[in-house]
């Protein structure tokens, strides 16, 4: 019984610092963004710095405005184009939307009547209200998704009026990346020294936070990546339109255990079947088959390193978390799923 309150004690311990670093983190975010990104970049420049300065013999300062300076213009470089592209993709969406909406809603009624006919033929007793519901639901939705145009534009407004603090976070978040660069390539010497306190339990932790957190959200965000493009290519291959929307949506259900690609790859090749392209529809078919495949493959060989949390418990946190707070829910029950195996497998817990 002794030991039972004990672990529980851990346990609530392990809930209330947790929940306390949480708070503290995400409620200064606007604050410390800047730096938390710089320190996240400058580790990420870290080796080629190092490799600048011992290999080819450029001094720390000249080694550290080179990398600075290649990895933001391919950031600022890789920016733009999103924000230029995903804009006029949304803006085009959101016209083209709206204009077909106006101008087929006729045909979409027919539709309805069509489906409602063949589903009464093959399922005699179904329910006489189930075409009043469907041309409900869909007259409510679409009405709704006619204002898409409107909310874009309050979105653009909303992007705009934040511009100052957007220029201010990429000003300090260049300024301190520099500056964090040229301390880590300084530091060399200290950080061996520490690396040589391996019996140190509390260094032990830290070491082994960084190698099963890192490794877990590193092998997912590259396995994300590799369907985002992977998705962009083809669509862009195939000419299918709004191909960034379409990749960005892609990625982020693939995110989500058991959802998946087939969520925009299914709706995307049955939309090109029935506009008369199958050509582009069985290629978005053959696509997604290609992608599943190379994901399948791929996901073991990253995550096996990595933390191997089970997929129940991964979904429980989606859902606990986005049921209770959502996407900040969601972020909370993840990461504290995430550092209670880490807490389990350094014996703290």
């Amino acid at each position: 019984m002794g030991e039972v309150l004990e672990k529980l004690d851990k346990y609530l311990l392990f809930f209330i610092i947790y929940t306390f670093c949480f708070i503290v983190l995400f409620g200064t975010i606007g604050y410390t963004l800047p730096f938390i990104l710089a320190f996240s970049f400058a580790l990420l420049l870290r080796k080629p710095t190092r490799y600048l300065i011992e290999r080819l013999k450029i001094n720390r300062t000249a080694a550290c405005l080179i990398t600075n300076l290649v990895f933001f213009s391919i950031i600022f470089g890789l920016v733009a184009w999103v924000i230029v592209t995903f804009t006029t993709e949304t803006i085009s969406l959101a016209k083209n939307s709206q204009e077909y909406i106006t101008n087929h809603y006729d045909e979409i009624s027919s539709f309805v009547e069509r489906v409602y006919i063949w589903a009464s033929e093959l399922i005699p007793d179904i329910n006489l209200t189930f075409k009043d519901n469907l041309i409900g639901f869909i007259t409510k939705y679409l009405g709704s998704f006619m204002n898409i145009s409107g909310k874009v534009l309050s979105e653009t407004l909303g992007f705009l009026s934040n511009i100052p603090y957007c220029i201010m976070v990429v000003f300090f978040t260049v300024m301190s990346t520099y500056f964090f660069s040229k301390d880590m390539s300084k530091g060399l010497s200290r950080f061996k020294i520490v690396a040589k306190l391996k019996n140190d339990t509390t260094l032990n932790i830290i070491n082994k936070v960084k190698e099963m957190v890192g490794g877990y959200l590193f092998s997912y965000f590259t396995i994300i990546m590799i369907t985002f493009l992977e998705t962009l290519i083809v669509f862009m291959v195939l000419d299918v339109r709004y191909a960034l929307i379409l990749s960005v949506i892609c990625a982020f259900f693939d995110m989500l255990p058991i959802v998946g690609i087939a969520i925009i790859y299914v709706p995307v090749a049955i939309v090109y079947w029935l506009m008369g392209s199958k050509t582009i529809a069985i290629g978005v078919i053959i696509a997604y088959a290609l992608v599943s495949i190379i994901r399948q493959i791929i996901e073991p060989k990253l995550v096996s390193s990595s933390m191997g949390l089970h997929p129940v418990s991964v979904l429980a946190a989606i859902f606990i978390g986005l049921k209770a707070a959502g996407v900040t829910g969601m972020f909370f029950c993840l990461f504290m799923v995430v550092f209670f195996k880490t807490m389990r497998e350094v014996n703290v817990l």
